[in-house]
């Protein structure tokens, strides 16, 4: 019970911390807004609300004040109010330049961050003239097989100034170093370059299914890429925990939320098992999550995953700086919500999903555009997703006050089931991998995780959700309009981006064109230095060597591919 006292103190506390956020040269997030926000009618409202003076609050221990532990109610004091969410919107399509030109368009109208979506080949390992290529180039994404391919993607974009997203797990590092290489080759200092990779291969076997090699050797590489960050990069953020991909296999919220995490655990018991301090590599992890069409349920996910995140990273982990203890979010609305039929009604689902991420208080945005489950977005449908959040931002009156259904007894309850839900989902990981009496070579979750992978339990678990669901629409116990309810409608077909076939061919004739003015001895020694790196298991670090692979134009799928001589393949059991 939190008594009167304890709820006056605790608003003085955020009072304290909200002032310092607005003095100038602070350091904080207070920003240069004006203090005085109002409602649309002039009605003025406070930067955050909480129990009324001398009254007793039942739990609001759990719920307490925004910027402060557990961070149920955001990371910062000052809410949007110090900074709005960025708008970071997921874009790739053909080749580097058509791509580049999206982009551009993209920052023109307001877009504060780039994040970039691959194509299949790129996202497996793979150059755009493998066999196992051919029909795939371009088509879900941009296809970059070489550092060169990085700098014309990102031309005429200063690196050092936009944050920038890569949505890739399996080929993460040798992407990012080629993407270090285009920053070199732009002048920049690398050592300031700020974003996020998401580099999470855990949910690739839970989920995703885009892996090249088994578990164990992604996690050296990993490891790698956490130190490497930690010592030259600290800003940019080397690994995004992903329950994206999780929650569109067709998770639950529950297990979006506790897969998700459970993964996180695990990258933290690697960058321990690596001797490095919880305290400054653990504010390097991110997050990024679904924004789903259940409002209520997805904000309380939301809430609940920061709680959860503060207390084992304090109690678990032995983080003690605040910054150790955040749980930093990216957010998408849910691509499998968005219908083919009626596709106007995405608009909606869309914008509704962008209010619970922004009430859940996310610290980056993409919203998916009308036309994402017929193709790839057409220019005037992703200035539509764009614009749905700069009417958020600008007219709805969100970012005037932090947490604002903080309270709620719905929204309570809600965020204490599902905390409760995923704790039990721990205990369930964590048994499977021996419990924290067994030895492990990393940690116990990571164990668990690596059992539950290997026996298909995680995949059975989502496939089980999946199903049910299924069963749910077809019973219409779950509706959904235009599909299994009013059908009826007077709109017609929307016009499609189409990728044309000759993207592909343009991308093998630039490809070949590059092989051919490389020089192929540099090449070939700094190929056979990676093996011999990969070899040696006491090398201390392997990205310096992949970056000499890069700056010398190898391939994206002749460094995978070196790298696979030793560290083989993965095949995934089939089961049913």
């Amino acid at each position: 019970m939190a008594n009167p006292e304890d709820i006056a103190a605790g608003r003085a506390r955020w009072q304290a911390r909200y002032d310092a956020a607005r003095t100038p040269g602070s350091g904080g997030r207070g920003g240069t807004a004006p203090e005085a926000r109002t409602t649309l009618s002039g009605q003025p409202v406070e930067p955050v609300y909480g129990p009324p003076e001398q009254a007793e609050a039942p739990g609001f221990e759990r719920i307490g004040w925004p910027g402060e532990f557990p961070f149920t109610r955001g990371l910062y004091a000052t809410g949007y109010r110090g900074r709005p969410w960025t708008i970071r919107q997921f874009a790739g399509f053909g080749n580097a330049r058509q791509t580049n030109e999206r982009y551009r368009m993209i920052l023109e109208n307001g877009g504060g961050g780039l994040s970039v979506a691959f194509d299949m080949p790129t996202l497996m390992g793979y150059d755009s003239d493998h066999s196992m290529a051919l029909g795939e180039v371009g088509h879900c994404g941009v296809a970059v097989d070489s550092a060169s391919d990085m700098e014309v993607l990102f031309d005429g974009i200063p690196l050092t100034e936009v944050t920038t997203s890569m949505t890739i797990s399996g080929p993460a590092i040798p992407v990012f170093c080629m993407y270090l290489v285009a920053a070199e080759r732009q002048g920049a200092d690398t050592s300031v370059l700020n974003g996020t990779l998401q580099t999470d291969i855990f949910k690739e076997y839970i989920a995703q299914k885009e892996w090249l090699y088994p578990p164990e050797p992604h996690l050296r590489l990993i490891g790698d890429l956490m130190e490497y960050c930690g010592e030259r990069i600290p800003a940019f953020k080397p690994l995004s925990v992903s329950g994206y991909h999780i929650r569109e296999a067709g998770a639950t919220a529950a297990q979006e939320l506790a897969f998700t995490l459970a993964d996180g655990f695990g990258y933290v018991e690697l960058g321990l098992s690596r001797g490095l301090d919880v305290n400054r590599f653990a504010p390097g992890l991110s997050f990024f999550f679904d924004a789903h069409v259940d409002f209520f349920e997805e904000i309380a996910k939301f809430r609940a995953a920061r709680r959860i995140w503060a207390r084992w990273m304090r109690d678990r982990f032995g983080a003690t700086e605040e910054r150790a203890q955040w749980l930093r979010f990216h957010t998408q609305t849910a691509g499998v919500s968005l219908t083919a039929q009626q596709p106007y009604n995405n608009v909606v689902r869309t914008a509704v999903e962008a209010l619970s991420a922004v009430l859940g208080g996310t610290n980056s945005l993409h919203t998916n555009a009308l036309d994402e489950t017929l193709a790839l977005p057409t220019e005037q449908s992703a200035e539509i997703a764009l614009r749905t959040q700069q009417v958020l931002r600008e007219e709805t009156g969100v970012v005037n006050v932090a947490d604002p259904l903080g309270g709620s007894y719905y929204l309570e309850a809600l965020t204490d089931r599902l905390e409760e839900e995923a704790e039990r989902i721990f205990e369930r990981i964590e048994r499977m991998g021996g419990g924290t009496d067994a030895e492990h070579g990393i940690g116990p979750i990571t164990s668990g995780i690596l059992a539950g992978i290997d026996n298909g339990w995680f995949t059975s678990e989502i496939a089980e959700s999946a199903f049910q669901y299924q069963q749910a629409l077809e019973k219409d116990e779950k509706r959904i309009v235009g599909v299994n309810c009013h059908t009826s409608s007077v709109t017609g077909e929307v016009e499609t981006l189409r990728i044309s076939h000759e993207i592909e061919h343009e991308q093998k004739r630039t490809l070949a064109e590059r092989r051919e003015r490389r020089d192929q001895a540099t090449v070939d020694k700094a190929l056979s230095d990676l093996l011999a790196g990969v070899r040696d298991p006491a090398r201390p670090n392997l990205i310096p060597v992949i970056l000499d692979a890069v700056r010398a134009e190898a391939t994206l799928g002749e460094i995978c591919g070196a790298m696979g001589e030793e560290f083989g393949t993965y095949t995934e059991e089939p089961r049913l």
